[in-house]
């Protein structure tokens, strides 16, 4: 995990369209929430808070992209799905997820594997992170982060 304080690494991912973005390059803060798969239940529920909130976060000057594991194929079907109106994008490879220390090993039923751990990034406009929500729980969620802009 990155330490608040430090600096975030910049990327460059394609969202859902196939449209290449670095959001470290926006000038303002920069939301990113890592979530473990497209169009599961409570990785839904998470966009779509973001999805209702996004002209709050713009009026706070913000923007928010959200990052998974899935291909842009997978993120064409989720965005349209629920009209996501802001870039989800797709870390097919997890190289990102990785630099953020979002990668880490799970567990269920028994078995061990690799996933996303939800975690939200809140990242000011010279690339620092001003806040870090770690094992995000969905409800209430796009609020707290709201707030801490």
């Amino acid at each position: 995990m990155i330490e608040i304080g430090s600096k975030a690494p910049e990327f460059t991912l394609a969202d859902q369209s196939g449209t290449e973005h670095s959001p470290l390059s926006t000038g303002g803060p920069v939301v990113l929430f890592f979530y473990p798969k497209d169009d599961t239940s409570g990785c839904t529920k998470e966009a779509c808070q973001f999805r209702d909130m996004k002209g709050e976060f713009e009026k706070a000057g913000a923007s928010v992209f959200g990052i998974s594991p899935q291909d842009v194929k997978s993120k064409s079907k989720f965005a349209a799905k629920h009209d996501l109106n802001f870039p989800i994008l797709a870390d097919d490879d997890a190289v990102v997820c990785e630099q953020y220390g979002v990668w880490q090993e799970k567990s269920m039923y028994g078995k061990k594997y690799m996933g996303v751990v939800r975690t939200t990034y809140l990242i000011g406009p010279d690339g620092t992170v001003l806040q870090r929500w770690d094992k995000v729980k969905v409800d209430g969620h796009g609020d707290a982060v709201l707030h801490s802009l």
